[in-house]
C-alpha cells in the first residue's frame, strides 16, 4: 500500500487507510525504530487518522441523509446492534 501524501488527492479505503496505521502503532509501540524514521512513520500517522476521521463523517452524513422522513425531515434513530423478527431470524 502507498503512503498517503496527501489526504485530499490520494484514494485510499478506509479499510487499508486503518490497517496501515495499526502497523504504524505497533511499530512506534515497539520502540525499536530510530528516532528520524519514528517522526516520520508518525506524521504518516497522524494523517491516515484524519483521513479515517473524515471518512467516518462523511459516513455519519451518508446515514443521516437516509434516515430523513417522508416530510424530509432527519428523524434520530439509535443503531441498534441485532434484532430478531419474530420468526428467531437476525435483522441487523
Amino acid at each position: 500500500m502507498a503512503k498517503v501524501k496527501d489526504e485530499g488527492n490520494e484514494k485510499i479505503r478506509f479499510e487499508d487507510a486503518l490497517e496501515r496505521l495499526e502497523k504504524i502503532v505497533s511499530q512506534l509501540e515497539e520502540g525499536e525504530l530510530a528516532l528520524d524514521e519514528s517522526l516520520k512513520i508518525f506524521e504518516e500517522g497522524i494523517k491516515l487518522s484524519r483521513l479515517c476521521s473524515g471518512k467516518l463523517e462523511e459516513a455519519e452524513k451518508k446515514i443521516e441523509v437516509l434516515m430523513k422522513n417522508k416530510e424530509g425531515q432527519l428523524e434520530k434513530k439509535p443503531l441498534k446492534k441485532k434484532e430478531e423478527d419474530g420468526d428467531g431470524n437476525e435483522l441487523f
